[in-house]
């Protein structure tokens, strides 16, 4: 392999994060990790053949190390502070990421030998910042492991300020107190321990009880799977299943049979079905929003924030694509998905609308017998797959968004026909963004009704799923 190719997935975690903090963490880390991964695809033309279970490990590795690395930074930035007696903010950026990542492989992956981690942080040191700084990284890294006891440990058999939580079940034993005490301070525990902003925790455990907030603090920082929507215009999960069987990709079928976790390190790209449309990647609680609409074939429906297109082609597959469905969004580019999408699958009863012309749009083809709203919202139900939203959200954010959210509402209201539906939804799962705007939103409404509503936790148990909400909201006003 040539160029950046060549590059170890360490390596690449390194250039992905130092681009993601001179963003001064602004940016989505996955989508800076899918652009230098594309690029190295670009310049190696290497992606097929007896190269690509080599490319595919790496790109596994580097996604992992950059996810992790970045869930898990602020606690990682304290243990080398605390052990290494190196407080990081004066250690220069692209030296401080080689070592975070080191750390986060010591501490969160057992499963590799701490020489390899250390030595291959030496040598990427060496590589870009000489030799005299990878003596600085080599010290660190050093020290941090002396203070390991346990790399992998119960966390039954451990003291709880000793021990950094891998799993609900494991954890990091370290020899001195690493934690705040959990039972005189859960929310100053669980923030220290999962990289989480101590208000946001605060409020986790102001709505719900410790132990759900210990629930959601792990299905935060989890690695998060991998899960598929089979196509029902063009294939069943059995069938979907057996094409997976036979290229040897691991699998498992989720209980109702509507979904697909896959299990194989692999690039979606590259799975059996994915170019001709077979299925389309989204997460359980994502999935149920529309399942529990419940489109019915002949509806009229509105998509107010349709990109990327996951929602809008999954209300053409249960209404046999014989809906009429409109799809528009403020971005533009992100609309283009929803574009590219539909023609993958196969999809003919998506139109798309520019957002400038919604209007007219809403005017010719409304009153709409349903409009699906799924607003921008605070992302805290996912933030393992959107792990620099920790970094960035502010209280602020929320007021601000629950008024966007407020607005798209009222809108939404005016679109729909008598015994029309509103299908609101968020991946939050915050109670101002969602049951408590609904809530607003009926008293200063009196035609609509709340049919039903779903909050759902984010969870790393089997099948790990992320957080939302959602209700469906009935025009009951006469026709």
């Amino acid at each position: 392999m040539a160029g950046q190719a060549q590059k170890t997935a360490r390596l690449i975690a390194t250039a992905v994060l130092n681009q993601f903090d001179a963003a001064d963490k602004r940016k989505n880390v996955g989508q800076i990790l899918d652009k230098f991964l594309q690029q190295t695809n670009d310049n190696s033309g290497v992606v097929s053949g007896r190269l690509l279970p080599r490319v595919v490990r790496e790109k596994q590795r580097a996604t992992d190390l950059v996810f992790g690395t970045t869930r898990n930074c602020t606690t990682i930035d304290a243990v080398i502070a605390k052990l290494a007696d190196c407080p990081t903010e004066r250690i220069p950026i692209k030296l401080l990421n080689i070592i975070r990542i080191g750390a986060y492989e010591l501490i969160y992956c057992p499963q590799t030998a701490e020489y390899a981690i250390v030595n291959e942080a030496v040598k990427n040191a060496k590589t870009t910042s000489g030799s005299k700084q990878s003596g600085f990284v080599n010290a660190v890294l050093r020290q941090i492991t002396r203070y390991i006891q346990n790399r992998q440990k119960p966390l039954t058999e451990t003291d709880i300020k000793k021990t950094l939580p891998q799993t609900p079940s494991v954890g990091c034993e370290f020899e001195r107190d690493i934690l705040p005490d959990s039972k005189t301070s859960p929310a100053d525990y669980f923030s220290a321990a999962f990289s989480l902003p101590r208000w946001l925790v605060a409020d986790w455990l102001s709505e719900f009880s410790t132990e759900l907030t210990r629930q959601i603090c792990f299905a935060s920082n989890r690695r998060a799977g991998i899960y598929i929507r089979p196509n029902r215009l063009k294939t069943t999960a059995q069938d979907l299943a057996e094409k997976f069987r036979q290229a040897g990709i691991d699998f498992e079928i989720i209980a109702d049979q509507s979904m697909i976790k896959v299990k194989s390190p692999t690039l979606v790209t590259q799975l059996p079905g994915f170019a001709e449309g077979l299925f389309t990647v989204q997460d359980i609680t994502a999935s149920q929003t529309v399942r529990l609409l419940a489109p019915q074939p002949g509806w009229i429906i509105l998509d107010l924030c349709a990109a990327p297109g996951t929602k809008t082609t999954q209300l053409a597959e249960l209404t046999g694509d014989k809906a009429k469905i409109f799809a528009t969004d403020i971005d533009s580019k992100r609309l283009k998905k929803v574009e590219e999408n539909t023609a993958r699958l196969g999809i003919s009863s998506v139109s798309i609308v520019a957002y400038e012309h919604m209007d007219k749009a809403v005017e010719q083809n409304g009153p709409f017998d349903c409009v699906l709203l799924d607003v921008p919202c605070s992302n805290t139900g996912v933030l393992s797959r959107r792990p620099e939203v920790r970094y960035r959200i502010k209280p602020k954010s929320i007021t601000e968004l629950t008024k966007i959210q407020s607005r798209l509402l009222e809108a939404a209201a005016t679109m729909v026909r008598p015994g029309g539906k509103i299908c609101y939804s968020t991946c939050s799962i915050q109670e101002a963004e969602n049951a408590e705007l609904i809530k607003e939103f009926l008293q200063k409404n009196n035609d609509f009704k709340l049919e039903s509503e779903l909050l759902t936790l984010p969870s790393a148990q089997e099948p790990d799923c992320d957080g939302g909400y959602m209700a469906l909201l009935v025009n009951s006003k006469p026709s």
